[in-house]
């Protein structure tokens, strides 16, 4: 039976693609392997990317050379010395790494402007990989030869995609308010109404202690977000309530919302299932994720008339025009305006 396999990037992760034509046998045999999983936008089942996958599939010639492996821990040591964060060290380095690997055979001190650009026409659109994706390429390729190498990659050279203009997805109040109600289990509801109502992302709910939860202020601390930041957000008196009946019934030793064993996060996959399940448990056919109640939330604000720059703080925006975004999905001025239909 004939497959491909090579490598891809797939949700911030390097794994290896397996290309077939469906064949239960091979289906079969690759559900065996750990950690192997089927997607549809890459129509191929994948696995991590590993010496051992890598040698099953073939691809040891995809195996980076020492010295690039080298220069790369190099890079990485500079980022940590810099106090980026651990998701920005890994994204970095691993957006690197895959720019090496393409020209393995060719010493780094060769590398030049040109071969970005032949990397981005000839690996990052011919896989028709993400403008992001693109873009972390061009950024972390610029900062490894600025900081390692002492060498100023010419910017104005370098290819750059256009920047996409998508609009965050917003659900209506009623929808909101169907999926914080669907859940009966007080420590899910919890959770997922916490993140509507103080505009958390994912990994900040996660990160939360009880010690962050100010009730006598009527605040949350959120310390070490996005960037490094600390920053607070308002709490409802509903919310705190709420809070108060789950920590009664779970009573939370380290973090405020922890896992299976006492003193872990709880899991964000298992977050991501939470909400999955309140979906189930609702009419709601749209693909809602967690950051869907974020966006809502900051629309929510805008149309009960919160300053802009009130609600750039709370979701802890380092650009106003990140927050301005959410204007262009306001329903509260476009619902006054009359259609020249009705006039017919």
């Amino acid at each position: 039976m004939k497959w491909t396999a090579k490598l891809v990037k797939y949700r911030h992760e390097s794994r290896i693609a397996v290309f077939f034509e469906k064949s239960k046998e091979l289906i079969a045999r690759i559900k065996k392997l750990d950690d192997a999983r089927w997607s549809y936008s890459l129509g191929a089942w994948h696995l991590p990317n590993n010496e051992e996958n890598r040698k099953r599939f073939h691809l040891e010639h995809m195996v980076l050379r020492e010295d690039k492996t080298a220069k790369i821990e190099q890079f990485s040591l500079w980022l940590k010395s810099k106090r980026y964060s651990d998701n920005t060290i890994k994204t970095y380095t691993d957006a690197l790494k895959s720019f090496l690997l393409f020209y393995n055979s060719k010493p780094v001190e060769e590398i030049t402007n040109e071969d970005i650009i032949v990397y981005n026409n000839d690996f990052i659109l011919k896989n028709k990989l993400s403008a992001s994706y693109q873009n972390q390429i061009v950024n972390a390729v610029k900062l490894f030869f600025k900081t390692i190498e002492n060498k100023v990659m010419k910017e104005e050279l370098i290819h750059r995609p256009k920047g996409e203009k998508r609009l965050p997805n917003v659900l209506s109040k009623e929808e909101v308010k169907h999926i914080l109600n669907a859940h009966g289990n007080i420590k899910h509801k919890a959770m997922l109404s916490l993140i509507y109502s103080c505009g958390l992302r994912c990994g900040e709910l996660l990160a939360l202690k009880p010690v962050h939860v100010d009730s006598k202020r009527n605040i949350l601390i959120i310390k070490q977000a996005k960037g490094r930041k600390d920053r607070i957000a308002p709490l409802s008196i509903k919310i705190i309530e709420l809070l108060r009946e789950y920590y009664t019934a779970y009573k939370p030793t380290l973090y405020l919302f922890e896992g299976q064993h006492a003193k872990t996060p709880y899991d964000a996959r298992s977050l991501q299932k939470v909400l999955k399940q309140a979906l189930e448990k609702t009419s709601i056919k749209k693909p809602v994720t967690l950051h869907w109640l974020r966006h809502s939330y900051a629309t929510h604000l805008l149309e009960n008339g919160t300053d802009l720059r009130y609600i750039q703080e709370i979701l802890g925006h380092s650009s106003s025009r990140t927050t301005e975004i959410y204007t262009h999905v306001s329903t509260k001025s476009i619902q006054n305006i009359t259609s020249p239909f009705d006039y017919l």
